[in-house]
C-alpha cells in the first residue's frame, strides 16, 4: 500500500478502479462531485469546500488521503467518519471481488468511498486526488467542477521532472464541457492548463487573476498566511458553483470558512498545540509546502526554534535543506513506517547543509528531548512529512486518554 510502502504500490492506471466499480455498480455515476487536484493545499481546499457545502444544508461527502490517525479519516459525510460497521461490511461483501482484481489499497479505498456515497445518497462529495490526477484511481468520474491547486515539486519519480510534465498529469482531471479552477498562475504550468481547457472546451479560471478576492485578508479558522491562497481559489470556486446554480450564500460561505476544522475534522494544517512553548505540527512535506511553514514559524517570537523533522525514503532532500533555519536546533527522527528515512542518515545529509541537532530515534523520543530543552519562550516545529505529525498526534491522543 503506497501509504507505507511508497511507489512500489502505486499502479499507473485505472483498469483496476474501472473493474472494481463495475462489480459496484458504477456508484461514481449516482451523485455528483467536485474533483481536486494539485500539489499542495488540495486537502484543506477540499475540507473548505465540504464545509461550505455543509453550512448550506448539503448532504456532503468528502474523499481525502493519506489519513493520520484513523483509515476511516479518508471517508466523512458531513464531517462524521464512515462507521467501522461500513468498512467491515464493504469488505466482507466485495472481498471475492477485491481478491480477483488485487487492487491496491487506495484503489479499493476508492471503491468503497464511491460505494459508500452512493449508498447513503450523498448531494454532493468533494474527491481528492491521492497522486497526480491523469492516472489517479479517482479520475473515473464526472465531476461538476474541476478544482487543481498549485504545481510544486514532489513525487517526482511518477509525475514528472519538470513542473509543465507534473502541470500535464495534474491536467488530466480536466472534463470536457467541464469548468476548471487553478489556484496559481505559473509561468511554467499555465501554457499546460490553457491548452488542455481549450482542446476540451471546458471554461478555465485562475483564482490569483481574481482582483474581488487577491490581496483581500480571507477569514478563516485554517491558520497559517498559506491558507490565503486556498482560501482566494475556494472563494473563486464557490463563483463558478454560483454560475452553475449552486445557490451559495455569501454569509454561508463566510461562516463556513470560519468553522471548517469544527465542520469537517481537518487535522494537521499548522495545527497548534501550546503557546508556551509554542508548539505547532505541519504536513507540509515538499519544497512549496516546507517553504510556507517555515516563513510561518520564522514569525513566531521565540528565543530559540527547535524542529523536530523525519522524511519518507523517496523524498528528494537536496532543494528542502535549503529551506530550514540554520540557527535552529533539530531533532532528527524515523517515522514510524517501512518507508521512513533513518533518522541518523538523515542528520549527517542536514550537517552537510549546516544544520545543528541530534538524532532520536523515533518521533516521540524527538518530542520529549524537544520537550526537555525547549523554554517557555522558544518554539517548536514537528514535520518534515504526514508521518511524522501522524505519529505526534497518535501519542497525544494516547497519552490523554
Amino acid at each position: 500500500m503506497y501509504h507505507r510502502i511508497g511507489a512500489a504500490a502505486y499502479k499507473n492506471n485505472l483498469n483496476n478502479t474501472i473493474a472494481l466499480c463495475q462489480i459496484l455498480g458504477n456508484p461514481q455515476t449516482r451523485f455528483k462531485t467536485i474533483h481536486v487536484a494539485g500539489t499542495n493545499g488540495k486537502g484543506s481546499t477540499s475540507h473548505a469546500l465540504a464545509a461550505i457545502f455543509q453550512k448550506h444544508g448539503y448532504k456532503t461527502g468528502l474523499y481525502t488521503s493519506p489519513h493520520l490517525l484513523d483509515f476511516r479519516e479518508r471517508i466523512r459525510i458531513n464531517g462524521e467518519m464512515i462507521s467501522e460497521s461500513k468498512v467491515i461490511e464493504f469488505v466482507s461483501k466485495y472481498r471475492d471481488a477485491i481478491e480477483s482484481i488485487n487492487p491496491s489499497f487506495f484503489e479499493a479505498t476508492v471503491g468503497m468511498a464511491f460505494d459508500y456515497f452512493a449508498n447513503e445518497e450523498v448531494d454532493i462529495a468533494i474527491i481528492e486526488t491521492g497522486l497526480g490526477g491523469r492516472l489517479d484511481s479517482t479520475n473515473i468520474i464526472s465531476p461538476v467542477m474541476s478544482v487543481i491547486t498549485n504545481i510544486s515539486y514532489d513525487h517526482t519519480d511518477m509525475l514528472g521532472n519538470t513542473l509543465a510534465e507534473i502541470a500535464r498529469e495534474k491536467a488530466g482531471i480536466i472534463k470536457r464541457n467541464i469548468p476548471v479552477v487553478i489556484g496559481e498562475t505559473d509561468v511554467h504550468t499555465k501554457d499546460v492548463f490553457m491548452a488542455k481547457a481549450l482542446e476540451l472546451d471546458s471554461e478555465i479560471y485562475f483564482a490569483d487573476k481574481n482582483t474581488n478576492y487577491y490581496n483581500t485578508e480571507i477569514s478563516t479558522d485554517l491558520l497559517g498566511d498559506y491558507q490565503q491562497k486556498n482560501m482566494v481559489l475556494v472563494l473563486q470556486s464557490v463563483a463558478v458553483l454560483q454560475k452553475l446554480g449552486y445557490p451559495l450564500k455569501p454569509f454561508k460561505v463566510a461562516q463556513a470558512l470560519q468553522d471548517v476544522k469544527g465542520l469537517t475534522g481537518l487535522r494537521g494544517r499548522w495545527e497548534i498545540k501550546s503557546n508556551s512553548p509554542f508548539i505547532v505540527c505541519d504536513t507540509a512535506h515538499n519544497h512549496a509546502g516546507l517553504e510556507a511553514a517555515m516563513r510561518e514559524f520564522n514569525k513566531v517570537n521565540c528565543t530559540k526554534q527547535y524542529i523536530i523533522f523525519g522524511v519518507v525514503n523517496e523524498k528528494e532532500t537536496k532543494s528542502i535543506w535549503e529551506l530550514l533555519p540554520k540557527s535552529a536546533y533539530y531533532f532528527f527522527c524515523t517515522p514510524s513506517i517501512p518507508r521512513g528515512r533513518n533518522d541518523e542518515n538523515l542528520m549527517n545529509e542536514g550537517e552537510q547543509y549546516g544544520l545543528k541537532g541530534e538524532c532520536c530515534g523515533t518521533v516521540i523520543e524527538a518530542y520529549r528531548r524537544a520537550l526537555n530543552l525547549a523554554k517557555s519562550d522558544d518554539s517548536i516545529y514537528i514535520g518534515g512529512s504526514t508521518f511524522v505529525v501522524a505519529d505526534y498526534l497518535e501519542f497525544l491522543e494516547n497519552t490523554n486518554t
